[in-house]
């Protein structure tokens, strides 16, 4: 009986970057919170400062942290077993943004099919609305506030529609991207990986743009009841979901054109691509029940 082979396991030595992390994402929470507070009462504070400090630690991290893996990569230290452990860690973070989510799109289920009706008087509640809002009329989206503050609905239409597409082209690009990488086309994977950095450039360009127009054009801000709450809570964090996709996929561009990755050493691309992939989806949802229900 032939003796059995073990795989050799790598134990990564300690490193300083988690506790790093964990700094800035407690300055970048302290600070984003104080900084919604203080714009809110139009008074100038510490927050905007504690935020952008939180925001410089993370970016330090987030180089040192990536550089020691790459090193770790590279010099062929990394198990296969090692490289499963990264494919379950990546598959519970792309689970756990899908629960963040669906929590929203459950805020955004609640206030239309479930507040809305009851305020306009169903489920035996008739004189509800006579009591908490006289003159209410159940009807989504809310464009007026209890204060009589009226906005316009986003419509699907023009830079909505746009994005969709330029989000669903991005993935196919992405995606052939990828089966570049897997063919040893390195021409094919540099030239579709830039295409989809740059589209999802001009997603986040647009999606400002829409924004501006709906601050100064259309009255829909933060302050615009239920519906602008619900309406920039979707599509903010998504929109910051799109910009840490964008830079991870700016990121996987350096390293193919230094050469990195190959059929068998992908895991990082394959990562990018499975979150931009992921970001594709739920722009896909978003744009259905937030723009067109």
């Amino acid at each position: 009986m032939s003796e059995q082979q073990y795989e050799k396991y790598y134990v990564p030595a300690q490193s300083p970057w988690p506790i790093v992390g964990a700094v800035a994402l407690f300055l970048i929470a302290v600070g984003a919170g104080n900084f919604v507070i203080e714009s809110t009462k139009g008074k100038e504070g510490y927050g905007g400062w504690v935020l952008l400090a939180g925001l410089a630690v993370l970016i330090f991290m987030l180089v040192g942290w990536f550089k020691d893996q790459i090193h770790e990569s590279m010099n062929g230290i990394h198990s296969k077993q090692l490289g499963r452990s990264y494919r379950q860690g990546m598959s519970w973070f792309i689970f756990s943004e899908v629960m963040f989510f669906a929590a929203f799109f459950g805020a955004l289920f609640y206030a239309r099919m479930i507040a809305t009706q009851w305020l306009g008087g169903s489920s035996n509640n008739a004189m509800t609305h006579e009591v908490l809002w006289p003159g209410f009329e159940a009807i989504w989206p809310l464009i007026t506030t209890p204060d009589g503050t009226t906005t316009e609905a986003m419509g699907w239409y023009g830079l909505p529609m746009i994005n969709t597409i330029i989000l669903l082209v991005s993935s196919v690009t992405c995606h052939f991207a990828h089966v570049g990488l897997e063919e040893g086309n390195r021409k094919k994977l540099t030239a579709l990986l830039g295409i989809t950095i740059l589209l999802g450039i001009s997603f986040l360009v647009l999606q400002v743009e829409e924004y501006v127009h709906a601050y100064r054009e259309m009255g829909l801000t933060l302050q615009s009841g239920v519906y602008g709450n619900t309406f920039f809570m979707l599509t903010g964090f998504h929109g910051m979901h799109v910009t840490l996709g964008t830079i991870l996929l700016i990121i996987m561009f350096c390293r193919v054109l230094k050469g990195h990755f190959n059929a068998n050493n992908q895991f990082a691309f394959m990562a990018a691509s499975w979150y931009w992939h992921f970001v594709d989806v739920v722009w896909v949802m978003l744009f259905f029940f937030v723009y067109i229900l």
